[in-house]
């Protein structure tokens, strides 16, 4: 099976990386953990890569970029870039949800689901929950927590709660349903869900693309697809 080369792209968050693999393996990283600098990080850091590895920009088959949900100005910022290379080298361009690629970091299942929160604003946050084989059951959206936030579905499932809003429900909840495993997202999960991608030839389509960024409301009441 063909191995792609792909350079691979996370701003969304307060942790920003970028990355360069063949296949399953990553050949190299750079990171940045200063919010405030993932923009002028970004550029430089592609152009170590390519020093790093000894590999032309030439080389790479794909361009995968966390694309939200996550900060308005990082999720610009790597999409911006990620869409200028996608377009000057005329390869396919590769989006990946940060809720999935959180929620893929549940690697060991003591839980029957995963929910995947990031911190917004107070005690709000952008929210997805998964079964125990990462099919979505509670589409993206934005949920401003209270104790009674996942209350009837933590009363007939264990849930694992992972991302950096978690925190805010863990201060909260009192059920002994609710888990929160010591996980960390890692370009890792961003290469296997993006060999996923590209094995099903599910590219974004470069012109029509933009952040996702989870501007809809709702009712902190969860909504389950049906079983």
């Amino acid at each position: 099976m063909h191995q792609p080369i792909i350079l691979h792209i996370n701003t969304a968050l307060n942790k920003a990386y970028v990355g360069l693999s063949h296949g399953d393996q990553l050949l190299a990283m750079l990171e940045n953990e200063s919010p405030m600098d993932h923009a002028s990080f970004l550029q430089p850091a592609i152009k170590e890569l390519y020093k790093k590895t000894e590999r032309p920009i030439s080389s790479i088959q794909a361009v995968s970029v966390i694309n939200g949900p996550g900060s308005y100005t990082g999720l610009r910022v790597g999409l911006s870039a990620a869409k200028g290379i996608c377009y000057a080298l005329n390869i396919p361009l590769i989006c990946i949800n940060t809720l999935d690629w959180l929620a893929s970091s549940v690697k060991i299942k003591k839980s029957d689901m995963v929910c995947a929160m990031i911190d917004a604003r107070r005690m709000e946050v952008y929210t997805s929950m998964y079964d125990d084989q990462m099919n979505c059951k509670l589409e993206p959206m934005a949920m401003i927590l209270d104790e009674n936030s996942f209350q009837e579905t933590l009363s007939k499932h264990q849930i694992a709660f992972v991302g950096n809003g978690a925190e805010k429900w863990k201060s909260i909840t009192n059920s002994s349903h609710a888990l929160f495993p010591k996980t960390e997202s890692s370009i890792k999960e961003q290469i296997e869900l993006t060999l996923k991608h590209w094995s099903l030839q599910a590219f974004s389509n470069l012109a029509y693309t933009e952040p996702f960024y989870v501007k809809d409301f709702y009712s902190p009441s969860l909504f389950m697809k049906k079983q």
